[in-house]
């Protein structure tokens, strides 16, 4: 988690959200919202770190590996995943608003995933870094 947090402090002008997937105990890939940067509605750092982990094993399930994010993932994440067969998500700040991993919604009910999840990892450190991103992008 603590290399997710690092990851989302280096999210200039997104949403400072980062993600590492981790398979055998080894960091395979990892990822920022990078949203804005590219245009690109789906460039979630889940999103992201999904695709380099599929192109780095050459396949598309990915259920031998744990995903770290430091913000609970939202429906389009929240389904990626699951739909990737990670195994397990540790996130740290729950997310009332979008949060389909329990919060707001629990999309594995859906899909009658086997995913665990394990919410508020490092939590104080996560929100803190997502008030500051907020309380600047209001003044």
């Amino acid at each position: 988690m603590k290399r997710a947090i690092e990851l989302a402090k280096r999210a200039n002008g997104e949403i400072p959200v980062g993600t590492v997937i981790v398979k055998d105990g080894e960091i395979l890939s990892s990822a920022f919202n990078q949203k804005e940067a590219t245009n690109d509605v789906t460039a979630h750092a889940e999103i992201l770190a999904i695709r380099e982990a599929e192109q780095k094993l050459k396949r598309w399930r990915l259920d031998d590996c744990e995903m770290y994010v430091t913000l609970e993932p939202c429906p389009m994440c929240a389904w990626a995943i699951i739909n990737s067969r990670i195994k397990t998500v540790y996130f740290g700040s729950y997310d009332n608003n979008y949060g389909a991993l329990g919060s707001k919604t629990d999309l594995r009910k859906i899909a009658n995933s086997k995913l665990k999840v394990f919410g508020g990892i490092m939590e104080d450190e996560c929100d803190k870094i997502l008030k500051k991103y907020f309380e600047k992008l209001r003044k």
